[in-house]
């Protein structure tokens, strides 16, 4: 999840961690859907003057439909909720393959952002698919759950000591009490789950009329995947997992264990930093960049930051150091660098104006802006890794963390929502079997460690691992700047559906 899954980088300035809403879309009208399926009715992706995203998506030349699906699948004739599809058709229909779905991951990463990039990363390959995504139920253009909060993420830090952690849970245990009580949330709640959105995607699948779907899932859309297949044998085709997920490895909250993995992302981050400190004066060395940033965490602990009209205390710095890692572009390094640079100059004069990163992001984390995508987030974080209901359990690991880790353990091991939470209404699905999937994954990956994709790759032994050396992406295959290395091979399989002999290395790209 960016932050809960670990979802992937938008690219844009350091929302990398905040945004999520999920997208897939489907296949053309000349397929017969599938004795007694749904048949979409494809139409204008623009639902208003104002609609920019729905613009870019015909832009891209996708048409959109909305899918009906039942809120609860044991109920088949009840209440149906509906999920937002849109299609960008084969062009090359002499050597159609099928449909490839697209997961961006999230939960909730919409395809509006990604959409026309993935079609351009598939170059000649992507003719030959019909690109489908799904935005999954209660996310994106798809039924909403929103919960009413005023916050666009859950993810804060215990703070420094018992009481900043007391506090902490406060927060968490308020909005776990706002979604029981907000009627037209807590209907939807008990039906946010991964094992839904499998079901609903193989009633896209069913719609479209194909007996297999090709699959493309990146970060949490690597789980989805897995569970898919899981739940569905036989139905996945060629499939490509980037950023790749271990299920074992979610327990007992998706983002435990990572701190190392985080801590180096941000030292490579502050290596950079050093050699460029005649432009941001952060330090002249990684030490000194971190002690820079150690700096400016303290001061928030004495007395929140001002930026702008927003007060950033010991609960919110962290989120934002967190939250930019994941996406090393040099555009993605010099963001970080500039709000550095911001909070220092709160953090010694007491209040500083927000550059464009943070003015783009502090609205997303610290108002209601985001909340349906927040609600809708922490509700499938809470059916597929609910974790302890004892918040003292996260107690003792912030407190087991915090010497080693002291910026990121008390972040990462907080208490969630989760812990005050109904419990799910079905296990986390049992991911068993072999598939021969193509995965990918960065060494550095601060999302999703290294070792996750590698326990991955061991439990499929049919499938192949593309690994991205010296790189601390969160998810590689066509991204902003390119690696390609990593680019072709998957094109290569996603044409043939011959993955690689044997597992392949590729060097990070630089831009």
């Amino acid at each position: 999840m960016t932050r809960h899954w670990r979802g992937h980088s938008r690219g844009r300035a350091v929302a990398a961690a905040l945004a999520t809403v999920l997208a897939l879309i489907a296949a053309p009208s000349s397929v017969a859907a599938a004795p007694g399926a749904q048949q979409p009715t494809w139409e204008s992706c623009v639902r208003g003057p104002d609609d920019s995203a729905g613009r870019e998506l015909e832009a891209a030349g996708a048409r959109c439909a909305r899918l009906a699906v039942p809120l609860d699948h044991a109920r088949p004739g009840g209440r149906t909720v509906t999920i937002a599809l849109a299609r960008i058709p084969a062009t090359d229909a002499a050597h159609r393959v099928g449909t490839l779905v697209v997961n961006e991951g999230g939960p909730g990463d919409p395809v509006i952002d990604f959409l026309p990039a993935r079609r351009t990363a598939l170059g000649a390959t992507g003719a030959r698919f019909d690109l489908v995504g799904v935005d999954p139920r209660f996310t994106g253009r798809s039924t909403p759950l929103d919960c009413g909060w005023d916050t666009g993420s859950y993810f804060r830090s215990a703070g420094h000591d018992r009481a900043g952690f007391r506090r902490a849970a406060a927060f968490e245990q308020d909005l776990a009490r706002r979604c029981r009580t907000r009627a037209d949330a807590r209907e939807l709640l008990p039906y946010a789950s991964t094992r839904n959105v499998a079901r609903d995607m193989d009633l896209v699948r069913a719609a479209l009329g194909e007996r297999q779907l090709s699959y493309l899932g990146i970060s949490y859309g690597t789980y989805l995947g897995e569970v898919y297949t899981a739940m569905f044998p036989g139905r996945t085709g060629r499939m490509v997992l980037d950023g790749v997920h271990e299920p074992g490895h979610l327990a007992p909250w998706p983002e435990y264990g990572t701190e190392s993995a985080n801590e180096a992302a941000l030292r490579h981050w502050a290596t950079w930093a050093a050699a460029r400190n005649g432009t941001y004066g952060l330090g002249t060395s990684a030490d000194a960049v971190l002690a820079t940033v150690a700096r400016i965490t303290a001061a928030a602990t004495h007395r929140p930051l001002r930026v702008g009209d927003y007060l950033l205390d010991e609960h919110v710095v962290p989120v934002l150091f967190y939250g930019v890692l994941g996406s090393d572009t040099e555009a993605t390094d010099a963001q970080i660098a500039v709000m550095t640079g911001t909070l220092r100059t709160a953090a010694t004069t007491g209040q500083a104006e927000p550059d464009p990163g943070l003015a783009e992001l502090l609205p997303s984390l610290l108002s209601a802006q985001d909340s349906a995508y927040a609600s809708a987030q922490t509700a499938f974080l809470c059916a597929d890794t609910p974790g302890p209901h004892d918040a003292e359990a996260f107690w003792h690991a912030v407190q087991h963390s915090r010497q080693r880790h002291p910026l990121f353990g008390p972040l990462l091991n907080n208490t969630t929502p989760c812990a005050f939470w109904a419990p799910p209404r079905e296990r986390p699905t049992v991911i068993g079997g072999d598939t021969a999937a193509l995965m990918v994954n960065a060494t550095g990956d601060p999302r999703v460690p290294y070792d996750e994709a590698q326990a991955m790759r061991t439990r499929w032994p049919s499938s192949r691992m593309i690994t991205v050396s010296d790189s601390f992406r969160h998810a590689v295959y066509g991204t902003d700047y390119g690696n390609a290395c990593v680019n072709d091979a998957v094109n290569a399989y996603l044409a043939s559906g011959d993955l690689p002999p044997a597992d392949l290395q590729c060097a990070a790209a630089r831009p």
